[in-house]
């Protein structure tokens, strides 16, 4: 247990310190770790720190060093436990003082006096407590409900993008489709024209042909009777 805080000493949250010492309240906690880590106390509620001047000096100490942080944090350490030996060996007589007050009644006073400095100082304590909790609620319901906000609108447009891409898609399978089906048409006009080509070709080769054959037997009959091959041509 600390025994080195003082009479109406004021207690800190993490936030208050982060803006004495100029850091981060993150870099608050990583100090804090570190300091935890090897051996250093902290008074707590719970799980959460409270900061005193000396932890506020300890924690400059660890912005300001060259050294590694873990060594730096060692030599704070030893400056606390030789602080506290100092203070627990102040205190030793305290229990005697208590057992025997004194007859004083202005000695008495100051004893109470003190006392009520320490009770005052722990009432402060308890409501900069009961402050930074519910500054702490209120904080994490606005980031509840940041996170939602934030959680529908990337569903929102999540939905909006899928349905565009889906449009987009049905379009160009549309599309795709009726170009398709346009070449296919012309496919089909051009293979009519080509077959409807080769048919009169058919038809020039057969009556070439037919000429052909006509024209030869006019020459043969010419052979035997003059005139023939004229005739021909007179039909």
């Amino acid at each position: 247990m600390r025994r080195d805080i003082q009479p109406n000493e004021r207690a800190y949250s993490s936030k208050e310190v982060a803006e004495e010492v100029g850091i981060a309240t993150p870099t608050v906690r990583k100090y804090g770790q570190i300091l935890e880590r090897n051996g250093y106390e902290f008074l707590k509620d719970g799980d959460r720190r409270i900061f005193v001047q000396s932890d506020i000096e300890s924690l400059i100490a660890l912005r300001d060093t060259d050294k590694p942080l873990d060594d730096t944090a060692k030599d704070l350490v030893i400056q606390q436990k030789e602080r506290l030996e100092d203070t627990n060996q102040t205190d030793i007589a305290l229990p005697d003082t208590y057992e025997n007050l004194p007859q004083d009644p202005n000695q008495l006073k100051e004893v109470l006096m003190v006392l009520a400095n320490e009770l005052a100082a722990t009432r402060e304590m308890n409501a900069q407590l009961t402050n930074d909790m519910s500054q702490l609620k209120i904080t994490v319901s606005r980031l509840q409900q940041d996170h939602h906000v934030i959680g529908a609108t990337v569903g929102n447009a999540a939905q909006k993008t899928n349905a565009k891409i889906e449009k987009l898609t049905e379009q160009q399978k549309n599309h795709y489709e009726t170009l398709l089906e346009q070449e296919k048409h012309k496919s089909e006009v051009l293979q009519k024209e080509i077959q409807n080509l080769r048919d009169e070709q058919k038809t020039e080769w057969r009556l070439q042909n037919d000429f052909n054959k006509r024209l030869e037997e006019a020459i043969q009959k010419s052979k035997g009777k003059s005139g023939g091959f004229f005739s021909f041509f007179r039909k």
